[in-house]
């Protein structure tokens, strides 16, 4: 709501208002749209004071480390609910009631399967290759295999493009690892929850199908709910940016993806265990928190501290607890990894370097160890991240597509030459 005004005083030109938007939660925003009428723009590179969207999905408050999905904390998520229902949550802004979640939960395991024909899709990429390079490919690849449901128009359309990728990321995460490890791939089964589905494709072989634990799934599925969605960070602005051309919801999850791939983004998680694996011992620790506190030297510690979160990752809390279930079910006590990660969780814990600059474990971290304790290889870490996130870019796009909405078209500040004439080559020097 537009309460109140900005007055802008441009030296030699008349004042600009501009209204004073106020959401539910969170700081007022100032409306520039009307500055360009002025012959000025801003100018904030890496959007770090520019609110490029209105939305009613996700909301952080970095510096008090609140997390809310539809207003609900993510803390309850990932305590009461489970991820299809906060998929559910976040594509349709309610929770469901018990008759709601059964009929969401049936149509998502109907669309498991992938058409058989992408299987062939697969053989086109070299099995040494990154596991994020071929998801972007098959991803991207589904609008040539679902066409028929492409209308962005047409809000039917809309919900079963968003059912599909829901249903299909898990089989194609899957599909993906089994390629590289050169082992069949597994069909999805339907009898099994969401969490478990995936577990049963990225472990179990025709040959020996093993029962899924109910609290590794329970991990997996904790995982899945606590990098649903995060506002509005790079991939979900790459999703909304190319849904705002009119592309197709595949194509604009493919660019979500390419997003994600980044060490910055999703490749978090992957880099924690490259840095775990840098410092090599415990006996190394104390030489690597050394050279981390250097401002001089170029080493970070990665997993600690959030670009978002100036106080705890709310996120981090509940995984930390889900970490400990995990690593006691698996009986994993030896391993000098997971070792090394536990000594630099307490340091970072009690170090008052780390405590004063809330550098604490962030979700990263401990996704990173779970994962590395379930078996997951650390090249399929992103990719799991992906298959969580596309609910939260799906429900953006889908936000977005239901209101008025622009061509994302960001402005720049010229720094090149200005009009100059051709030399004919003879002449140039």
């Amino acid at each position: 709501m537009a309460d109140k005004k900005a007055q802008l005083i441009i030296e030699g030109a008349a004042p600009v208002e501009l209204p004073i938007l106020t959401g539910t939660v969170g700081p007022d925003v100032i409306d520039v749209r009307g500055l360009g009428a002025s012959g000025h723009f801003t100018f904030d590179p890496g959007f770090m004071a520019t609110a490029s969207c209105e939305s009613k999905i996700t909301y952080i408050d970095g510096d008090k480390g609140v997390l809310l999905h539809r207003g609900y904390p993510i803390e309850q998520l990932a305590e009461q609910s489970d991820y299809l229902e906060t998929c559910y949550l976040l594509l349709n802004g309610e929770l469901p009631n018990a008759e709601q979640k059964a009929q969401f939960v049936s149509t998502v395991k109907n669309h498991t399967m992938v058409h058989e024909q992408l299987k062939s899709f697969f053989n086109g990429f070299r099995r040494d290759a990154h596991p994020m390079a071929v998801m972007c490919g098959v991803v991207g690849a589904l609008s040539a295999f679902y066409h028929d449901s492409l209308d962005i128009n047409n809000p039917q359309h809309r919900e079963i493009s968003a059912v599909r990728l829901v249903a299909k990321m898990p089989t194609l995460a899957a599909m993906v690892y089994k390629y590289s490890m050169g082992q069949p791939m597994m069909y999805p089964r339907n009898d099994l929850s969401y969490a478990e589905n995936f577990l049963h494709m990225m472990f179990n072989t025709p040959c020996e199908i093993k029962p899924i634990s109910p609290v590794l799934a329970k991990a997996m599925d904790r995982i899945f709910i606590l990098h649903a969605d995060h506002e509005q960070n790079a991939s979900t602005s790459t999703v909304r940016l190319a849904g705002s051309s009119g592309a197709n919801p595949f194509a604009c999850i493919a660019a979500g993806i390419a997003a994600l791939w980044g060490p910055a983004h999703g490749g978090a998680n992957e880099a924690v265990l490259t840095m775990l694996d840098e410092i090599g011992d415990v006996s190394n620790i104390d030489k690597f928190i050394a050279k981390a506190k250097d401002k001089n030297d170029p080493f970070k510690l990665m997993g600690f501290g959030h670009r978002v979160y100036k106080n705890r990752d709310p996120r981090a809390t509940v995984m930390k607890q889900t970490c400990d279930e995990v690593l006691n079910e698996l009986g994993i006590k030896n391993d000098p990894q997971l070792e090394l990660a536990m000594r630099l969780e307490e340091i970072a814990l009690t170090d008052p370097y780390f405590v004063e600059r809330s550098l604490y474990p962030n979700v990263d971290f401990y996704s990173g160890i779970i994962l590395k304790a379930i078996g997951i290889p650390t090249s399929m870490f992103t990719v799991i991240f992906a298959l969580a996130r596309t609910v939260g870019w799906i429900s953006h796009w889908k936000e977005m597509l239901s209101s008025p909405y622009k061509i994302g078209r960001p402005r720049q500040l010229y720094t090149g030459y200005e009009q100059r004439d051709i030399v004919e080559l003879k002449d140039r020097k």
